[in-house]
């Protein structure tokens, strides 16, 4: 037992001498994420999306290998009641070769919770969420992917939203509109799916846990001077009819993102150094 334990103190010595040496000859300063060992960690969200999500798996592959990215897609299944975690398990088995790791949750837990979940689990410098219902063709996943490594955010937005209603469309342009009055940006888009550095969602996560969380983390970094450039994608709405997206709960998180926003914009004047 003492041999082990003094086993341990002395690799404790050992990690700490080579600190200090390293303090006497610093070498060049360098990011918490410049050793990730793959460019992108794509996040799948997958809840009820068996009639989907094989065709989201296959499109995120295809454009990431287009884009020549290494990459590595985590598949997290918050709880489906349908055939999506076998399909998905399934089509892993099929494809050994293809990096895809899949995660079932025992219960639902949310899409934010998921993306920061996805976000200490992924190896990769950057971050992205695409959600399993297949609603982004290869073409606009594509774009988004091609700008990577141009900004520290990349920020999608929709020049055609196909199958997306007009109250929809009417209630995120107000959306939008009442950010930017807030935080002074000039964005088109709060809700693209923006691509993040890894290290920047563990670090700065957002506080609201519903829709959301997305304008949240971005005005949270762009207030921190991270830069950002827009791309324009189009998007193809696969389910027709009512939107989840105008449910109680993630109005009341819309809610919460305008007021953490407008707090954080507050504070910021309140208490900027002079």
């Amino acid at each position: 037992m003492k041999r082990g334990a003094g086993t341990r103190y002395w690799d404790a010595e050992i990690t700490l001498s080579a600190a200090a040496a390293a303090l006497r000859d610093p070498a060049p300063l360098t990011g918490p994420y410049d050793g990730d060992p793959l460019d992108l960690t794509i996040f799948v969200s997958c809840y009820n999306e068996a009639d989907y999500i094989i065709g989201t798996i296959e499109t995120v592959l295809d454009a990431a290998k287009s884009a020549g990215v290494s990459h590595e897609i985590l598949v997290i299944d918050d709880g489906s009641r349908d055939e999506s975690p076998r399909l998905v398990a399934d089509y892993i088995r099929a494809h050994p070769d293809e990096n895809i790791v899949l995660r079932v949750n025992r219960a639902n837990k949310g899409l934010a919770q998921n993306y920061m979940d996805g976000a200490f689990l992924g190896r990769g410098k950057y971050y992205r969420l695409i959600c399993g219902d297949n609603a982004e063709p290869k073409e606009s996943i594509l774009a988004v992917f091609n700008a990577i490594g141009q900004a520290d955010i990349i920020v999608p937005y929709y020049t055609s939203s196909e199958g997306k209603g007009v109250r929809r469309i009417l209630i995120s342009n107000t959306y939008t509109a009442i950010v930017n009055l807030m935080t002074g940006n000039r964005l088109h888009y709060y809700n693209g799916l923006a691509v993040h550095l890894r290290y920047n969602v563990m670090r700065w996560h957002p506080n609201t846990r519903g829709f959301g969380f997305q304008a949240d983390i971005l005005c949270l970094l762009i207030d921190l001077g991270f830069s950002y450039l827009e791309v324009p994608v189009i998007m193809i709405e696969q389910r027709r009819g009512r939107s989840n997206a105008l449910t109680f709960r993630n109005l009341l998180s819309v809610g919460h993102t305008l007021f953490e926003i407008g707090n954080r914009r507050l504070s910021n004047r309140l208490y900027r150094r002079r």
